[in-house]
């Protein structure tokens, strides 16, 4: 085995041995890692910036040193004097590796930027928003009268608006008496009512009539992906949608990892905190800017998160979220100051709403999805699926809600996949395979062409076609399984058990080819064993969270699914149930809700009355903890089976007829082919 030094980038996962010296930006070449780069190494373009992470990285199986990375130098001290350097970032040309390392590629050293699959989804809103503008006559200063100008505004604000009691911070307080001169006496004011019984906080205030708007911003913030809607709280449009990705990746993809960060490394938490609150201000600012409006506009967040998002989002130690019995700092909704949270990009008196969580593994945003998707008022019973790095799930009706959450891990986001990349343009991310030929056809981001219709190659000429994505590789697996290139239990046959070329010899192994472009000096991209199985490990837990909650209902059917996020927008349900990633229902009764927790954020930055809802729904949903409840495993084993070991899928047979065929023993059993309509 090679004593080389273990790099390993995130967040493509990309990870290979090279030996001590080699520059970061050749290593990330050799792995085909997206490292922009345009000044041939010599330091001075910095599209080549890199973060190296530090101490115990136990997902990784990689302890970082501090001189894992070569010592900085004169390059790189030049252009941080003369153009900056963020702390803790290196040139990838100018760094060279000596240790075991993990590098995080931030995403504006990435070539093919995140395409952030959380648009938000049309939803009409009544309005009646937490920050609301008022516009008031003030009394003038009376020498018979005296009172100071801060309770003459109160008094008018009680008078002609019914707000009984405000308060104001010093910098707002520092301007009041100059904005109240120049309005002459006529202002409007932006004021946030908060929980029932607090005073009104006066956010800002402008001279007479105030015409620019205010905004607020929805941030769903994921383990992998931060989203943010920004939002006109005087018309409820949504002005800008942008994201980006979350940059605590490189401490670990998934949420246990990141804990497990926290603990392994002193003031690991500290760091995870000042990375995503970093990020969501830098948001902030770039969908400001997007939409074309004043930043200081922004007066209002409300925050939608998972428990361990939530405590490292707020500064807490994830720790307790790690261990039975998961318990959480708080698990109510929480109202603070932007500024506690070190975003500065936006109004510096900003205010900030969480959702409640509704356990230690169920966050606010389920929560969010319960807000927006109203689980409690259905007739039918229904499934909610929200997956991502962590599935959240409900299960409901008018009579009852249950919720779970169900670690599927990154393999839905296209990381840990052999030629697995995030959705950006040039990944592939839908996939059809003839089950005569075997022959695939596919999609990239950025092209509406097939790869088989013309001008398909022009299309790509630019971005080319660099891997495959979350949807991808779920249609990939789907569709093998489909044309008799996957059996039942997950293995793929050889070239002569399948009678395809496309199969590859990969050791005891074998991998379906769908593009070769080595040729060119491109990638190859291939569907491999581990592919699979890591494929399979994340819908089992999903499957096995879904059944749980079906056990605690006493049900073994669903009326209809719901799937949410960016998975329910971009995989059809047909490839969702070959996989057996959801229970068996018809097919026109599985849906798509979008990025269902952005829109309960979004519902809960525009309707007060909205939040007091989820505040008192979320005490009475049922939660199921999947990490403790015994038949989570058993479930998970025969789920394992594609689509399902037991479960006999009848309303998928009705449309489909799944090949019989075996690989373990080499035999194969020739079987029907999928009936494509």
């Amino acid at each position: 085995m090679s004593t080389d030094p273990l790099v390993v980038f995130t967040p493509s996962g990309k990870r290979g041995r090279f030996a001590i010296g080699t520059p970061v930006l050749t290593a990330a070449r050799q792995l085909g890692v997206d490292l922009d780069s345009v000044c041939g190494g010599r330091g001075i373009c910095s599209r080549c910036q890199i973060a190296p992470g530090h101490g115990a990285f136990p997902k990784h199986g990689v302890t970082v040193a501090a001189d894992a990375l070569s010592e900085w130098n004169a390059v790189e001290e030049r252009y941080r004097q003369k153009r900056g350097l963020k702390p803790g970032r290196r040139l990838g040309c100018q760094a060279r590796i000596m240790g075991d390392v993990v590098i995080d590629v931030p995403p504006e050293s990435q070539v093919h930027k995140q395409v952030v699959r959380k648009a938000a989804s049309a939803r009409a809103i009544e309005l009646d928003p937490a920050t609301r503008l008022c516009l008031v006559e003030v009394d003038e200063p009376d020498m018979h009268e005296p009172s100071g100008d801060l309770e003459r505004l109160a008094r008018a604000l009680r008078a002609e608006w019914g707000i009984a009691e405000i308060r104001a911070d010093l910098s707002l307080l520092a301007r009041l008496q100059k904005v109240l001169r120049k309005g002459k006496f006529q202002v409007t004011v932006a004021l946030h009512r908060g929980h029932e019984g607090d005073a009104a906080q006066v956010v800002e205030i402008w001279p007479g009539l105030h015409e620019g708007g205010i905004y607020g911003l929805a941030v769903d913030l994921g383990s992998t992906t931060i989203a943010a809607h920004l939002t006109d709280l005087v018309t409820g449009e949504v002005k800008a949608s942008s994201g980006i990705m979350n940059p605590q990746i490189r401490f670990g993809e998934d949420l246990m990892s990141r804990v497990s960060y926290a603990m392994m490394n002193p003031g690991g938490d500290r760091e995870m905190t000042a990375a995503v609150r970093e990020a969501i201000d830098t948001l902030a600012g770039e969908v400001a800017a997007e939409a074309g409006i004043d930043p200081a506009l922004i007066v209002e967040t409300v925050f939608v998160c998972n428990p361990v998002m939530h405590h490292l989002l707020l500064g807490i130690d994830p720790v307790e979220l790690g261990q039975a019995p998961f318990a959480l700092a708080t698990s109510n909704s929480l109202g603070l100051a932007a500024k506690e949270l070190d975003l500065t990009a936006i109004n510096p008196r900003a205010q900030v709403y969480l959702l409640p969580c509704i356990a230690g593994h169920v966050g606010a945003d389920c929560a969010a999805v319960v807000l927006s998707e109203e689980p409690g008022k259905s007739d039918d019973l229904v499934l909610i699926v929200d997956v991502g790095t962590n599935a959240e799930i409900l299960l409901g009706d008018r009579s009852r809600v249950l919720a779970c959450s169900s670690p599927t891990g990154p393999a839905f986001e296209g990381a840990q996949i052999s030629s697995g990349q995030r959705a950006a343009p040039g990944a592939i991310e839908a996939i059809r395979i003839d089950p005569r030929t075997k022959e695939p056809r596919f999609r990239v981001i950025g092209c509406d062409l097939w790869s088989d219709e013309p001008g398909f190659a022009e299309a790509t000429a630019a971005t080319g076609i660099t891997g495959i994505c979350g949807s991808g590789i779920i249609e990939a697996v789907a569709e093998m399984r489909l044309a008799g290139l996957l059996d039942e239990s997950g293995l793929i046959g050889s070239a002569a058990a399948t009678g395809c070329a496309r199969m590859i010899a990969e050791g005891r192994t074998h991998a379906y080819l769908i593009h070769d472009a080595t040729a060119s000096g491109g990638p190859r991209i291939t569907v491999t064993q581990g592919d699979i199985r890591a494929i399979q490990l994340a819908k089992s837990a999903l499957y096995a969270g879904a059944r749980l909650l079906m056990d605690a209902r006493g049900v073994d059917r669903v009326d209809r699914v719901v799937l949410a996020g960016a998975f329910g927008a971009h995989i059809s349900p047909l490839h969702a149930m070959v996989l057996g990633m959801i229970p068996d229902v018809p097919l026109d009764k599985v849906t798509s809700a979008g990025n269902a927790a952005g829109t309960g954020a979004r519902i809960a930055l525009c309707n007060l009355a909205a939040r007091r809802e989820i505040e008192r729904v979320v005490r009475d949903i049922t939660k199921v903890e999947t990490a403790i409840e015994p038949k989570f495993q058993e479930h998970f084993v025969a789920a394992n089976a594609i689509p399902h070991k037991t479960d006999p899928f009848p309303e998928l047979n009705r449309i489909v007829t799944l090949p019989q065929v075996s690989f373990n023993t080499g035999a194969e059993t020739a079987g029907r082919r999928r009936r494509r309509g």
